[in-house]
């Protein structure tokens, strides 16, 4: 749903809240070669404050265990990849919610570079997850995400 793949997003099931953000992360052959090895190592997530249940690179079909702490509670993300995109200018992967996750919905991270710049884009397609506590708890995940995509934007400089 979030299609890493290509640079122009195709409408979405309008169920979701859809998001995009984008933000450069540097410039030059150096940075992409690292940022691109942190990627897809998740270290998108780790850098963010997240714990990944792997130290495996991103695969199409590897379940994933992330993990958070917010005011002291911990929190448990199952997620699944979707799909992983490696090509000279574009270097990507999403995933999908599990059950047990605080959210239904898909997030992609895409590093893409044009000339010497080189940008990380985040989309997510996010809408409430069928158990509670945290379908009532939504309007305050809306708020955490979009804290986090602060972060990923900032992960990989």
């Amino acid at each position: 749903m979030t299609d890493p793949a290509t640079a122009a997003w195709a409408a979405t099931d309008p169920a979701y809240r859809r998001s995009e953000v984008s933000a450069v992360i540097g410039h030059g052959p150096p940075t992409w070669e690292r940022a691109t090895r942190e990627l897809l190592r998740w270290g998108v997530k780790t850098a963010s404050g997240f714990s990944v249940g792997t130290e495996a690179p991103v695969e199409p079909g590897q379940r994933v265990t992330i993990k958070a702490t917010v005011l002291g509670v911990r929190i448990v993300e199952p997620v699944e990849v979707v799909e992983v995109v490696t090509t000279s200018n574009r270097v990507g992967f999403s995933y999908r919610t599990l059950p047990g996750h605080p959210v239904d919905g898909e997030e992609a991270f895409i590093l893409h570079r044009r000339d010497n710049e080189i940008r990380l884009t985040v989309r997510s397609l996010t809408r409430r997850a069928p158990q509670q506590p945290w379908r009532a708890l939504f309007p305050l995940l809306l708020l955490a995400q979009r804290v986090a995509r602060r972060r990923y934007l900032r992960a990989l400089r």
